[in-house]
């Protein structure tokens, strides 16, 4: 594996590889046989706000003996209008890969290509897989794996992590339904693009969850559409809550990516309830990351 840009790229072999390789390194943190990354240095070029990957990369970087530099976008000229293949062309001489949080989808893709470093996409408009591979890790510690496993996302049906679960759903083969306001479904040309038949789409989040395993959702409004109150209004039927979950399955596990904003697409009696799998999913990212960094410093 050289790089991680997109969910959509990997295949099943490669995601169980990952989650495997993420729960022998959580289970080991602290007593490490190997620093594949001892003496390297990784930018982190992050142009969107950022708790949960940051603090997670730098840490997973560090402990696997590696350098994190950190650089927001007003750090470096990129900020001031450098395109990114100067960038890319720059760094590529002196670290050793690059992990990358950002808006364009296309970004990171050149980013790759011009620098020839291996580059992690922490977040773009388009995908989020860093974070569907610590969910997966949950969905395995907690359920034994997601083999026959009925999957529900509330709230909107094409954000970046919904696009991410999708993939996820069609190259490892297991039922996912999206519950969602229309204007905010995956759009036709996606889906023939998709191809896959266990992908269910609604409007009715209590049809979604019925029978759910794993129960999903995420903010309404993903960052850079905070104003967008016109959006947020369509989801006033769409709270994740004690009543909506009575027609799960009876040992379903709730999911958040975090933050959440209680009392909108998850109610704070709900999020409690389902706080330690939850959390467990947060931390859960250093370790499905620090996976990732041990692949490619494998090559």
């Amino acid at each position: 594996m050289k790089n991680l840009l997109s969910i959509e790229e990997l295949s099943a072999a490669e995601i169980a590889i990952l989650v495997n390789e993420a729960a022998k390194l959580k289970a080991e943190r602290g007593n490490h046989s190997e620093q594949p990354l001892a003496g390297q240095t990784w930018a982190m070029i992050f142009t969107k706000s950022s708790t949960r990957t940051r603090v997670s990369f730098e840490v997973g970087i560090r402990e696997l003996g590696g350098f994190p530099m950190f650089l927001s976008g007003n750090d470096i000229q990129l900020g001031r209008g450098e395109p990114i293949k100067d960038t890319a062309r720059v760094l590529g001489r002196m670290v050793h890969g690059v992990v990358i949080r950002t808006f364009a989808q296309q970004d990171i893709i050149d980013f790759a290509n011009y620098s020839k470093l291996p580059v992690i996409n922490a977040l773009t408009d388009d995908e989020h897989p860093c974070q569907i591979l610590a969910d997966l890790l949950t969905v395995h510690e907690k359920l034994g794996g997601w083999e026959g496993k009925k999957v529900a996302f509330i709230g909107d049906g094409f954000s970046n992590m919904t696009r991410s679960w999708i993939w996820a759903a069609k190259i490892l083969n297991f039922e996912l339904t999206l519950a969602s306001p229309v204007s905010c479904q995956p759009p036709k040309d996606f889906l023939e693009h998709l191809d896959y038949d266990g992908l269910k789409i609604c409007t009715d989040p209590a049809e979604a969850v019925a029978g759910a395993d794993v129960i999903n959702t995420d903010v309404w409004l993903s960052m850079g559409q905070e104003n967008q109150k016109e959006k947020e209004a369509e989801f006033a039927e769409f709270e994740l809550n004690a009543d909506l979950l009575k027609g799960a399955a009876a040992n379903h596990i709730v999911l958040h990516c975090l933050p959440a904003y209680r009392g909108k697409e998850i109610s704070e009696e709900v999020l409690e309830k389902h706080a330690d799998t939850i959390f467990q999913q947060a931390e859960n990212r250093l370790h499905a990351q620090k996976a990732v960094l041990v692949a490619l410093a494998n090559g």
